[in-house]
């Protein structure tokens, strides 16, 4: 094994590890058990990630990754807004299924409670999460719309919408807590959504 592959072990390892403890503690993780659990020390993530932060920004780029990639290919170029908003929709309301569902909520609720008590941490996040959004954006960018072509600002507004709404849903499906709220009403509720939210520019609507 080459140093590069060593190291790439290493980082995996603690990233995998990272994942249970954070999600289980959050911000009372301790990343000495952090490193035991990959079988190496808290050294190898301070060389690594730089501090625990560090690799709690690096765990969640890790997370979002392959799920915004998974994205680009359930929604394929060609379809208007509104085909592409569907195709999105109906792919969050799988992923509330797959057998880590539980395992990604616990993460997601860990890691609010962990910004509230370190805002530092909060704001590296949110840059973090910002930058894998972009590809989100892009998906959307270009598309047809009620005769017109979606800006990135308007694409950026209409993420930030289906956000909200999906990480609403998605917490209240495991809860109990949206009763019937199947593919297709995804489906339904994010078309209504991109419909009926304005998609002009905060300067087109000054004029």
């Amino acid at each position: 094994m080459t140093r590069a592959e060593a190291k790439e072990r290493n980082r995996r390892a603690l990233l995998d590890a990272a994942f249970q403890v954070v999600a289980r503690d959050g911000y009372r993780a301790k990343l000495d058990e952090i490193a035991e659990r990959a079988d190496l020390t808290t050294g190898a993530i301070y060389s690594l990630f730089g501090s625990k932060n560090g690799l709690v920004v690096a765990l969640v780029a890790d997370y979002l990754r392959p799920y915004y990639e998974e994205i680009e290919q359930a929604v394929p170029a060609g379809l208007d807004l509104l085909e592409a908003v569907d195709a999105f929709a109906r792919y969050y309301r799988r992923s509330c299924d797959a057998p880590d569902a539980l395992s990604r909520l616990s993460l997601q609720i860990t890691l609010l409670d962990m910004v509230l008590h370190d805002p530092e941490l909060g704001s590296q996040l949110a840059t973090s999460i910002r930058a894998q959004e972009n590809h989100l954006i892009a998906l959307f960018t270009g598309r047809s719309h009620n005769g017109t072509v979606v800006t990135s600002q308007q694409a950026q507004r209409l993420t930030t919408a289906l956000r909200a709404l999906f990480v609403g849903l998605s917490q209240g499906v495991p809860l109990g807590l949206a009763p019937g709220a199947d593919e297709q009403y995804f489906a339904d509720v994010a078309r209504a959504l991109a419909s009926g939210v304005s998609l002009i520019d905060h300067d087109g609507d000054a004029s």
